[in-house]
């Protein structure tokens, strides 16, 4: 017998060396060309003052899937700037000794609090590297002046107007109106606080709707003031102050130091110009006062990115051999394949993106068969929706984290379905301003009845089974029929808490206070132990890399690859020892099978906006 198939773990070592061995040629190769361009870009002079970067739109956390070749040809618009891609630049920008900081221009954000507060702390990351940032921005709403108050210096056009007026949350009722067409909602819901679809049951805002949407306010009003203060370097005290004296126009803005600059675009070369060239310049304008030649003022080198990168001076790092994988679930939470319907309606599960289970659960399963995936971010941005899809999801991630470390990331929301399927997470980040919780459940179904009779529609129904109609009847829901879903919901409750007991290690007799439906900023989720940690998602990489112990400091670089749906393709789950199994059985039972079918909902109630 050789001696080589007396150690099975011979050819496994072997592959092990040589791939460390093809990394160790790959970093000097790659170590090579950053000297070479370095050396190249130092001979030819390359230098940017500012680097100009626009910011506007929604600022997604992560790219667009890849278009296919029809869409390519087609004459769509450029997908949005992510948060994602404008990490990878400011990394760059920071990386670059000959660059001398950045100049966002501001052209319009429809970004959600969580998501200006991702800008905010890749700005505040910059400006920690040594670089300048000056944001140049004609808005000074909230969600403008928010995020442009961590930069070092604001400048605003003449006819610019500081318009931070405060918060607000507006909630229509539906009731009255849909009773005038001979509609009628019937909702059960496991406590007053789920109050997902008041909007169409209620005519009025409820006692605990107002309290919880009062304390989301308050949390969120202080996390804007409180930023804009730090950001300014004054007290919360006065930025409120000023908020209450708003509207106020620029020069009024500059004199209370709200702004730092009243300018128009134009005028950014020569007031970005560096001080010590302004100085000397004034200098030899005077030491030559008699010269006919008037002498232009001087200039900074503005520079657009795709202008600027090729004359950045690069750091090269090591790349590590693994990788940290990525999923999104973006949208409402369905059975069935992801889709995005063609239009978008601000009402309750109508609209939006929607994650399907089918193509999340497929790719949970994708990233348990990736050997080289050390760590996964799941990525949850979503108010929730159908319970049955939320368990299937729920039960993958809970599944994968056995095997590699599930590191959740909470986008602007991650809700009640969302918060579902984040639970088994080993570690769940989100921002201090994501909306979160809403753990509860409701049901409900919607009367036609008076519709009909207004319309003259008469429905005759044939029955078989006394039931037939629970989940479709045309009628009001009966008393009888509403403890049905009463039961339902206390069961499917009990289960959704016992998921938050598991996943987040909390005693389950001690839950309702923090559930119940009721919704969190993730401030409050943290001190609820709802959540682990604040950041961004650079944050939430560094914290993964950590997780499943690769390098995470500045002379490495561990590779992030987002993973996509592809087809349709069945990939069955990956058998799991009966060890690994302890606690999944009751997931299996044909009752819990049997509960879900009357798709009950985790949704959360609404949704907040900054404009």
């Amino acid at each position: 017998m050789s001696e080589t198939s007396q150690h099975p773990d011979f050819w496994r070592e072997l592959k092990e060396e040589l791939a460390q061995l093809w990394r160790s040629f790959a970093d000097g190769w790659t170590f090579a060309g950053v000297t070479i361009r370095n050396q190249l870009r130092g001979l030819r002079g390359a230098q940017c003052d500012y680097v100009i970067i626009p910011i506007e739109g929604p600022l997604p956390e992560r790219e667009s899937p890849p278009r296919s070749f029809i869409q390519r040809q087609l004459p769509l618009p450029p997908p949005p700037l992510s948060m994602e891609i404008l990490n990878e630049q400011l990394q760059a920008i920071a990386d670059a000794s000959n660059v001398k900081g950045v100049l966002f221009i501001f052209r319009g954000l429809e970004a959600e609090l969580a998501t200006l507060q991702n800008f905010r702390r890749a700005v505040q990351r910059l400006r920690a590297a040594g670089k300048e940032t000056v944001v140049f921005t004609p808005y000074l709403d909230v969600a403008h002046y928010y995020a442009a108050t961590a930069a070092d210096r604001i400048v605003v056009p003449p006819g610019a107007q500081f318009n931070v007026l405060g918060v607000r949350a507006e909630v229509q009722f539906l009731k009255d109106t849909l009773a005038q067409i001979g509609v009628q909602a019937d909702i059960v819901a496991i406590s007053p606080y789920k109050t997902a679809a008041n909007q169409l049951s209620e005519a009025d805002i409820t006692p605990e709707q107002r309290e919880q949407l009062e304390w989301l306010l308050d949390d969120q009003f202080d996390l804007l003031t409180q930023g804009m203060a730090d950001g300014r370097h004054t007290s919360q005290d006065n930025i409120k102050t000023l908020i209450n004296r708003a509207p106020l126009f620029a020069a009024d803005a500059q004199q209370c130091g709200l702004v730092d600059h009243v300018a128009y675009e134009d005028d950014l070369p020569f007031l970005l110009a560096d001080k010590e060239m302004q100085t000397n310049e004034k200098e030899t304008q005077a030491n030559e006062a008699e010269t006919a030649t008037p002498l232009s003022p001087p200039q900074a080198n503005l520079l657009p990115w795709d202008k600027a990168a090729p004359l950045l001076i690069e750091k090269a790092r090591r790349h590590t051999r693994q990788f940290i994988g990525v999923i999104s679930l973006e949208g409402a939470i369905i059975m069935g394949p992801s889709r995005q319907p063609p239009i978008e309606l601000p009402l309750p599960l109508i609209g939006g993106s929607m994650a399907g289970e089918q193509t999340l659960v497929q790719l949970l399963r994708h990233a348990e068969t990736l050997d080289n995936m050390a760590a996964l971010v799941f990525h949850v941005d979503s108010r929730g929706g159908s319970a049955l899809a939320s368990d299937l999801i729920g039960r993958e991630v809970q599944r994968l984290a056995q095997k590699k470390p599930v590191l959740v990331y909470m986008g602007n929301v991650a809700a009640s379905g969302g918060y579902y399927v984040s639970a088994y997470g080993r570690h769940i980040m989100s921002q201090s301003a994501t909306i979160t919780g809403s753990i509860g459940v409701i049901m409900g179904r919607i009367s036609l009845q008076g519709l009909y009779e207004k319309l003259r529609i008469n429905q005759v129904n044939l029955d078989r089974g006394e039931r037939i109609g629970l989940y479709r009847n045309s009628t009001p829901m009966t008393n009888a029929e509403r403890q049905l879903f009463r039961n339902d919901i206390l069961e499917l409750y009990g289960q959704f808490k016992q998921v938050v007991a598991n996943g987040r290690n909390l005693p389950y007799d001690e839950l309702d206070p923090i559930c119940e439906g009721r919704v969190w900023t993730g401030r409050q989720a943290l001190t609820h132990k709802l959540v682990d940690s604040h950041g961004d998602f650079v944050d939430a990489i560094q914290q993964a890399a950590t997780m499943a112990n690769l390098p995470a400091d500045d002379q490495h670089v561990v590779p992030v690859i987002n993973l996509y749906a592809k087809d349709d393709e069945h990939i069955p789950p990956h058998p799991f020892t009966a060890a690994a199994l302890t606690g999944l059985g009751d997931w299996m039972t044909d009752k819990s099978w049997r509960l879900w079918q009357g798709q009950p909902l985790l949704l959360l109630p609404f949704t907040i906006r900054v404009l």
